[in-house]
């Protein structure tokens, strides 16, 4: 069973270590070690996580399925209807189990949005597969 748990402060150093591990499997092989390198100093130290936090106002999820950590979402909203995703990560051994869909449906159901913007990488065709399949699939709901 898929559950999203409302990270804070004390959530820093798993989201660190989770997007170590799941930016290296994914994101080599798309954009590069050394971009994947700076990106993770980047986004990940654990100052700007806090900052994400505290300063950006940025919502982090963890995704915890049977009670195991598989990755993490963010998103933020000026007005509590519109959301931007800024961050959906997933260990690359649940990729393609449905995990991604029931966390994705799950965060919906939790928000309620009225609009959930984001942007990928436009070589990253796996995520822009999944995405649109996603979108077919709720709105044929």
């Amino acid at each position: 069973m898929v559950q999203l748990i409302l990270a804070d402060q004390s959530h820093i150093d798993t989201i660190s270590e989770l997007a170590h591990t799941i930016w290296n499997a994914h994101y080599v092989p798309i954009i590069g070690q050394e971009q994947v390198d700076y990106m993770l100093e980047q986004m990940y130290n654990k100052e700007n996580l806090k900052l994400q936090l505290e300063v950006n106002k940025h919502q982090f999820y963890l995704i915890h399925n049977d009670n195991v950590c598989e990755g993490f979402i963010s998103v933020s909203s000026n007005n509590q209807a519109d959301y931007f995703l800024h961050k959906f990560y997933i260990h690359k051994h649940e990729s393609s189990n449905g995990l991604g869909t029931e966390c994705l449906k799950t965060l919906i159901e939790l928000l309620k949005p009225k609009s959930l913007t984001l942007t990928v990488n436009r070589q990253n065709y796996k995520s822009i597969n999944f995405l649109l399949y996603i979108i077919i699939d709720i709105s044929c709901a």
